[in-house]
């Protein structure tokens, strides 16, 4: 999530952008830093924060992580849906991961809990102050946006993109390209909103794949709906596939008897 997915502040009020946070500090350039010791150092605090993510997020089972605007309220249509699916997905026996804050993914801790499955918030620290949505069971704060990413992907089984701003944006790319260079595999992305991403899966055909930037193949790892189960459905069979693919991997003396 970024700027572009928090609400805004009042009308003519500027964004509270003063405090500092650790993210701004390690971006800062070598001369602002004035010794690279800083820098340094630095790696320590990252490397804990590494430990704690993992340490915290490998007691969870399948998961699947959400995104989409933190603008939504519970009045639109697609907060409802988002409650939906992450409802369909949790009967279906996956815990819900979203960034704990408020829209689309107060929605889909909001569905989790209604499906009693394990409930994620990883919420980042931000120029202003941001708090776990109340649907959250477990929060993990975070100063660093890459190690949050990495929880992201590393402990969920496929991403549902919701409607949202750059920070939205970033997460879907983000896992595409994953996808494309074979970092993870048999990973589904599904966007949510056939309305909202018409232009943008219009300007990937057009543009893209039509200049040879993809294959239009790549077009395959994405599924767009506005249906619920159907996007249950996709994440599930996904899943149930690459296990099979697991099991057919390991060596019988390794299998469990």
């Amino acid at each position: 999530m970024t700027h572009s997915d928090i609400p805004g502040p009042e009308e003519g009020k500027p964004l509270p952008y003063q405090r500092e946070t650790e993210d701004e500090r390690l971006l800062e350039s070598v001369e602002a830093l004035q010794t690279i010791g800083k820098d340094a150092w630095r790696i320590f605090r990252i490397m804990g924060e590494f430990v704690e993510g993992f340490e915290e997020m490998s007691k969870l089972g399948p998961c699947v992580s959400f995104f989409g605007s933190a603008r939504v309220k519970p009045a639109d249509v697609m907060y409802q849906k988002c409650v939906e699916t992450a409802r369909l997905l949790g009967e279906s026996g996956f815990g819900i991961i979203t960034g704990g804050g408020p829209g689309i993914m107060e929605a889909a801790n909001r569905g989790a809990r209604e499906a009693n499955v394990t409930s994620v918030g990883c919420n980042i620290e931000l120029p202003f102050e941001q708090g776990q949505n109340e649907f959250v069971d477990v929060g993990i704060d975070f100063r660093y946006f890459f190690v949050r990413k990495t929880m992201f992907v590393k402990y969920a089984e496929a991403f549902i993109i919701f409607p949202g701003g750059f920070g939205t944006m970033d997460e879907l790319f983000e896992a595409l390209t994953l996808i494309q260079t074979g970092k993870v595999r048999n990973f589904p992305v599904v966007m949510f909103g056939s309305e909202y991403w018409a232009g943008l899966i219009d300007w990937i055909q057009g543009t893209m794949v039509k200049e040879g930037k993809i294959a239009a193949e790549d077009m395959n790892l994405i599924l767009v709906t506005d249906d619920p189960d159907e996007a249950c459905a996709h994440v599930l069979e996904r899943y149930q596939h690459r296990r099979a693919m697991s099991d057919g991997l390991i060596p019988h003396h390794f299998r469990n008897p």
